[in-house]
């Protein structure tokens, strides 16, 4: 460039005015593309752009929580009559599906033996009361001692306690049924021989049916006893029956941090029975609950954690702790405070510090 120049100057020397203004002309050119070029080699700083963030407002409302669980439907009282006397069946009226009363003959036992042995238990208890009647006399003549009709007094309270147990076993020997309901199973038939204690018949309860739900720890503290659910019975159709929670039991299952809530239709609809599968829709009651989208939520190796954007328009992040999922939102119980504002999109590269701008800010609903 510079072997240029110094030739335009030479040629200058020896030319007219007028291809001296052309040269100088072409001079500024040269050196308005010399510095372009130089200009163009340097690098350019361009401010940092504001990341595009979706957002929305926290705030606290009055909500609910709804919950489905499955489960299965049974009596609440079913009772194993068991036998308490040993001998041969001699009557077992009942069959599976017979409905029972209160107080019917379930099982008739040979007391044949039983019955002998209370006929000398009471002749023995007879005599013991003669004997004192007659002692009793005699001491007051001054011909029995005291000794003799004490001795008297304990044989008769003897005989009288092998009386009533007799008495008791040949009770034993005709069962009865201790509830209303229905025969749910039969194990033995008239004829056979059975053992004391040996299992006869079960007996449910329709007109109770209750079902058992594992449900997690963070629902059972909305959960009160007394709370109305909803049931659907599968094999019933699509009907819903009401139902009530009848009991909250009090201990969780250390592995799976579930505890049980047991509901109980009210009343029972005809063809419901043990057995069946049930779907209870339990809504707890209302409370004062901070959500925001489940989408704003984040996860690492230390905790649960959400970006808000702060005064700065940056993003921030902030630890949280979170509660009840409630459908496509999630609960905050500490963390965040209401009219913070969120970040829900726009998580790509996003870091605290970084800053932001907001394309909408909606509050949930």
């Amino acid at each position: 460039m510079e072997r240029t120049i110094k030739k335009m100057k030479h040629h200058l020397a020896h030319h007219s005015p007028i291809s001296l203004y052309r040269v100088l002309f072409l001079l500024l050119c040269i050196a308005g593309l010399v510095s372009c070029s130089q200009e163009s080699g340097k690098p350019k700083t361009k401010k940092p752009q504001a990341q595009l963030v979706e957002t929305v407002l926290v705030i606290s409302d009055n909500l609910s929580v709804v919950r489905t669980r499955t489960g299965t439907l049974r009596a609440r009282r079913i009772v194993k009559v068991f036998t308490q006397e040993e001998g041969r069946v001699t009557a077992l009226p009942f069959y599976e599906g017979d409905k029972i009363n209160k107080g019917d003959i379930l099982v008739q036992l040979d007391s044949t033996l039983l019955g002998a042995q209370l006929t000398r238990a009471t002749a023995t208890r007879k005599q013991a009361e003669q004997d004192v009647k007659r002692l009793k006399r005699l001491i007051v003549k001054k011909v029995a001692s005291e000794d003799e009709y004490t001795r008297a007094l304990t044989q008769l309270d003897v005989a009288r306690a092998d009386e009533d147990i007799l008495k008791t076993r040949v009770g034993y020997t005709t069962i009865k049924s201790p509830i209303s309901g229905v025969v749910a199973a039969r194990f033995s038939e008239p004829g056979n021989i059975v053992n004391r204690h040996e299992h006869i018949l079960t007996i449910t309860d329709p007109t109770s049916l209750i079902t058992e739900l594992p449900v997690s720890e963070l629902i059972l503290p909305y959960l009160l006893k007394g709370d109305k659910a909803k049931v659907k019975i599968d094999a019933l159709g699509n009907a819903v029956y009401e139902g009530l929670i009848t009991r909250i039991h009090p201990g969780l299952d250390p592995v799976t941090r579930r505890g049980r809530v047991e509901v109980e239709l009210q009343p029972v609809p005809a063809g419901a029975a043990p057995g069946q599968l049930c779907r209870i829709e339990l809504n707890t009651h209302t409370a004062k609950r901070r959500v925001i989208p489940f989408s704003a939520l984040r996860r690492d190796s230390k905790s649960e954690y959400v970006f808000i954007v702060n005064e700065k328009n940056e993003a921030q992040r902030v630890d949280i702790t979170s509660g009840l999922r409630l459908a496509e939102k999630i609960e905050i119980t500490d963390g965040l405070h209401d009219g913070q504002q969120v970040i829900t999109k726009g998580f790509l590269g996003l870091v605290s510090g970084k800053k932001v701008k907001q394309v909408s800010s909606d509050a949930p609903k």
